[in-house]
């Protein structure tokens, strides 16, 4: 198999002009360097100057996580000369000097990696919990096959993405990475949860976004609808609803959760592809049953 040639995506909302720089700076600094990077800018307006050898992508406006991701497919598929696409938040940054090399070991490895997610780190070097994407997973240092990954840092096969097709479009953000990790292992892919490669990002909060538990639920149901077999749907459903009754402490927010809830029953998902049941299987063997 050819070395593989990585491509680097940045989504930019233009409110972190100095995050962005360094991180392309970070990606400028790799001991092997990117085929392509491209910067969309999401609605910002107007770009700001980018390094050479960075093309930029402004949006009219905000398509989401999900729209301004699948632009920079696009253009880094015009190109022609990228087989991982590695996409990227502009408030994060890339530590080490090595991720790409490492990144391209991996694939140059094995041809059925479809996903590679990174380790998430906090200034302090701490990851959060919820950036393992496993059950039980008290070592954020444990690599391995997994069921979902992480948006804000992670590796995709472009031969794998021609195959399945892109982002859902219409989730914006929220759970659009389990979408698309579960019709990568249903059609026969890897997603592996590579801790060396780690990635610096600030603590957060998901619900820092107004629209986090509104979009949280209504994604999730479009989720269940379009990839789980017709038995699975009210299971699934059923343990994340009782799940956030147990966890929301905030009344607004468990409102905005149901609101999104029912919106997600009454609009359509986009098209229907249940996994199989094999899919099942290898994800229940994996730790993850998709009914969590």
């Amino acid at each position: 198999m050819a070395r593989p040639r990585v491509g680097v995506a940045v989504l930019t909302m233009g409110t972190r002009p100095a995050e962005l720089r360094a991180l392309l700076a970070a990606v400028a600094d790799q001991d092997e360097p990117a085929a392509r990077i491209v910067v969309v800018g999401n609605g910002t307006g107007t770009l700001p100057e980018l390094p050479e050898g960075v093309t930029g992508v402004e949006l009219p406006e905000n398509r989401g996580v999900t729209g301004g991701r699948n632009v920079a497919l696009d253009t880094l598929r015009a190109f022609g000369d990228v087989d991982v696409v590695v996409d990227l938040d502009d408030d994060g940054l890339l530590v080490d000097r090595d991720v790409f090399r490492r990144l391209a070991d991996l694939y140059e490895g094995d041809p059925a990696l479809g996903v590679v997610s990174f380790r998430i780190a906090d200034e302090t070097g701490e990851t959060q919990r919820r950036h393992v994407p496993r059950l039980g997973a008290k070592d954020p240092l444990r690599g391995g096959e997994v069921t979902t990954f992480l948006g804000g840092g992670h590796g995709l096969s472009m031969r794998m993405l021609d195959a399945i097709g892109g982002w859902p479009e219409d989730f914006f953000f929220a759970h659009e990475e389990t979408d698309l990790a579960w019709r990568a292992l249903d059609a026969g892919w890897k997603v592996v949860y590579e801790p060396k490669l780690l990635l610096r990002h600030p603590r957060t909060s998901p619900a820092r976004h107004a629209v986090y538990h509104r979009m949280t639920a209504r994604n999730r149901v479009w989720l269940a609808k379009r990839n789980l077999p017709a038995l699975l749907v009210p299971v699934y459903l059923g343990v994340w609803t009782l799940l956030t009754l147990a966890r929301t402490r905030s009344l607004p927010g468990l409102g905005a959760w149901f609101a999104g809830f029912a919106e997600g029953i009454r609009r359509p998902a986009g098209p229907r592809t249940p996994i199989r049941w094999s899919t099942v299987l290898h994800m229940t063997r994996l730790g993850r049953p998709p009914v969590i």
